[in-house]
């Protein structure tokens, strides 16, 4: 039950963000979708035993693809897909608790959840690099597709 809420709230943190950022509205739902997607993804790893600096690097990689594929098909740049979707993989509490550790001088702590953040951070990073390090020609093949089915 708590996979479910968790994705609920994926997809509707997601559907927000997207709406801040000035997302058309035909895009809203596939935006919420890409984030619920990623979260669903990492809920996934971690609770089979994954660390959560592995299980971000592969949800990314899959948000890139399926951001690519989203942009080809929808006509869109990818960072409309790539930067809604990536929200909830974003690690806001690591970067909070680093900052609280090191004003309380918990050196230990600060360190510890500095450098877990930091990976955090350079995995969703790398997932990036990963997913675009793919030729855009595979990706063509979607939007060609539609457009034949299409006319």
């Amino acid at each position: 039950m708590t996979c479910v809420i968790q994705l609920v709230v994926a997809v509707f943190a997601t559907i927000s963000f997207a709406v801040i950022f000035s997302v058309p509205r035909r895009d809203l739902i596939l935006c919420g979708i890409s984030g619920g997607l990623t979260w669903l993804v990492y809920f996934v790893l971690t609770a089979n035993g994954m660390g959560n600096v592995f299980a971000s690097l592969i949800a990314t990689f899959i948000l890139t693809i399926m951001a690519r594929v989203l942009a080809v098909t929808r006509k869109n740049p990818a960072t409309v897909y790539l930067l809604t979707g990536i929200f909830p993989l974003v690690p806001g509490a690591g970067i909070y608790y680093t900052a609280y550790y090191l004003i309380q001088n918990d050196r230990d702590m600060f360190g510890r959840t500095g450098l877990n953040t930091f990976e955090v951070a350079a995995a969703i990073v790398f997932g990036i690099i990963f997913g675009f390090s793919i030729p855009q020609r595979l990706f063509n093949y979607f939007g060609s597709k539609k457009d034949s089915l299409g006319s």
